[in-house]
């Protein structure tokens, strides 16, 4: 299984991206998928993640009510609408599939893109 991130780039505050997290290699029916962030000097952090179904959301109390997390399977593809977009937003963004159930805990994923930058500025 591969993953590749696209649709990161440079936003102003309060702006909109979305995210998108391809898969290659095969089919991301059973996997969930989890959407994680690393600002320079930070750690690691659950952004958001999605059940195999879709049927099943979490997100991490800095984005709810902003991020909406979901899926396509027949494209084979996880996205991140990310609206309302703050400075404090400003990260490498990394999609990762898990075999089992969705969770925020990255340790548990065991497939992870090579990230993609978003950074919000004016």
């Amino acid at each position: 299984l591969q993953l590749v991130e696209s649709g990161g780039g440079l936003v102003q505050p309060g702006g909109s991206l979305r995210l998108s997290c391809a898969a290659s290699g095969t089919t991301l029916d059973y996997y969930a998928i989890g959407w994680f962030r690393q600002a320079p000097g930070k750690e690691r952090e659950g952004v958001s993640c999605i059940s195999h179904s879709g049927g099943s959301t979490n997100y991490a109390d800095s984005v709810k009510g902003r991020f909406t997390i979901s899926r396509d399977n027949a494209k084979n593809t996880v996205y991140l609408q990310m609206t309302s977009l703050k400075p404090e937003d400003t990260a490498v963004y990394y999609c990762a599939a898990v075999w089992g159930m969705a969770t925020m805990k990255s340790p548990f994923y065991a497939y992870w893109g090579q990230g993609t930058q978003v950074t919000v500025s004016s």
